[in-house]
């Protein structure tokens, strides 16, 4: 008799849970078949994904000067000059030349100074890295020795980072100039491909905690050297001592940290 009585109480009460089982389940299925996964990052369409390619392009992150809508004997646009160096100040002018590689304009630079510690500087302008990469191209004016090549880290004037080419000499080199003091961070004898335009690039980058600083002349890696003295800065073109440069098609494009983003764990 009780175990009749219990069996009708407890009975539906599980049907009870049964209903209720069934219902949570049906609900979990049409959840996970009828909406679709939230992202913490949206997916791109193909008309997106285009559409962000060409902000980054023209936002901020590349730049790419050919210096063609220039004026001709005008400095070009979103750059100005400075001077490292006691002498005469260095004269910066936009040029045509229908040979350069990205036809028709250059821009040339002539420094009167004969003083190696004289650095004629021409600086883009509102844009600051503190890991560039930085290519272009350079020949010498009118088969005239010269040593020029990028600055980057630049504070001022007087406190920047070098990578050089000696077209004359057939030397790169990487300085550092902290208070108008130049320090040679490394130095090497280089091969020049027998072309009238050469190509350089910088690379400064750091993995772990070392930073360094690449240079390249005509596509071959010839200096590497770490120094962690300045940090981010602006960039642009440069001249040593005295010297008559062409320069066409800079590049400038920020490369990403490596660097951790906290201490190592203790073990």
């Amino acid at each position: 008799m009780i175990k009749r009585e219990v069996l009708s109480i407890m009975r539906p009460i599980a049907q009870n849970i049964r209903a209720t089982l069934s219902t949570s389940l049906w609900v979990a299925v049409v959840l996970l078949v009828g909406v679709a996964p939230a992202s913490a990052v949206p997916r791109e369409n193909h008309e997106e994904k285009e559409a962000n390619l060409k902000q980054q392009a023209t936002g901020g992150l590349f730049h790419k000067w050919t210096f063609d809508k220039d004026a001709i004997k005008s400095i070009p646009g979103g750059f100005v000059p400075l001077s490292s160096g006691a002498g005469v100040s260095a004269i910066w002018s936009v040029e045509a030349d229908e040979m350069a590689p990205s036809a028709p304009n250059v821009v040339m630079g002539t420094s009167a100074c004969e003083e190696s510690t004289c650095f004629r500087l021409l600086i883009a302008q509102g844009l600051e890295y503190e890991y560039p990469d930085l290519t272009m191209r350079i020949r010498s004016a009118d088969g005239v020795a010269g040593v020029g090549g990028f600055v980057f880290a630049l504070r001022d004037a007087q406190n920047f980072y070098a990578a050089l080419v000696d077209l004359g000499a057939k030397r790169a080199l990487v300085i550092r100039v902290i208070e108008g003091v130049t320090t040679v961070l490394g130095q090497t004898a280089v091969t020049l491909k027998p072309i009238d335009w050469h190509s350089l690039r910088a690379q400064r980058n750091t993995i772990v905690s070392k930073d360094f600083i690449e240079a390249f002349v005509d596509g071959i890696l010839v200096l590497s050297v770490e120094d962690q003295m300045l940090g981010a800065g602006q960039v642009g073109v440069v001249m040593q001592g005295k010297t008559s440069l062409f320069f066409d098609t800079l590049h400038a494009v920020p490369l990403f940290s490596h660097r951790p983003l906290s201490s190592p764990a203790a073990y």
